[in-house]
């Protein structure tokens, strides 16, 4: 009996664990929360209203911990730094809670940012209302909107978090070249891989 209830069981679970997750707001929707200010790792308090740029803004969901992350944080730094000097206005935004995983702590996202010469702002999303209006779920997972602040990419970086030499589709390098050039991304969704946000508690 126990070994024809387990699959069953299991796959309750896992239904239960999709359905937690937030949706994520749709192609054409507005920054959602786009005044709320969060502190970035230079002390001063921003919103993603502040960093949109003339081309664009690009919203990046990321942390320090998260295996991931780290597999593509070379090529997040490396395409946020390209393109905030190109007219998009760039953010990353760290929703998770340092209770649960210390690496993911104030402190330790200074010396990140500092590490990796981020030239964009690194702020705390401090009660992950940000994340949670946005309907992210993962990090990293990008959100990328045009010049007349509409959503026009959701997803993942490219096709290979392991090997950069190996990657055959930069969906989001492409995305951005698409925004910067005024035109629509070649592929507007892709599914955002990495490890789920901890949020923090409501209220």
């Amino acid at each position: 009996m126990k070994l024809r209830i387990a699959p069953f069981v299991l796959m309750l679970a896992a239904t239960a664990v999709l359905a937690d997750e937030p949706a994520p707001i749709a192609l054409g929707a507005a920054v959602p929360k786009a005044d709320v200010k969060m502190k970035n790792v230079d002390g001063k308090e921003i919103s993603v209203a502040d960093v949109r740029g003339p081309k664009g803004t690009l919203v990046i969901f990321t942390c320090n911990h998260c295996p991931f992350v780290k597999q593509w944080e070379r090529r997040i730094v490396d395409l946020g730094n390209a393109y905030a000097a190109q007219g998009i206005g760039v953010i990353a935004i760290n929703a998770n809670d340092p209770k649960v995983n210390a690496e993911d702590g104030f402190e330790a996202m200074q010396q990140r940012a500092k590490e990796r010469g981020m030239k964009f702002p690194y702020v705390v999303d401090a009660d992950s209302g940000v994340a949670r209006a946005f309907g992210a779920s993962r990090t990293p997972e990008a959100f990328l909107f045009d010049k007349d602040g509409k959503l026009v990419y959701h997803g993942t970086i490219d096709d290979n978090g392991k090997d950069a030499a190996q990657v055959k589709e930069p969906y989001l390098k492409d995305a951005l070249a698409a925004v910067v050039a005024g035109k629509t991304p070649p592929k507007q969704e892709t599914k955002a891989l990495g490890c789920s946000i901890k949020f923090r508690s409501e209220g």
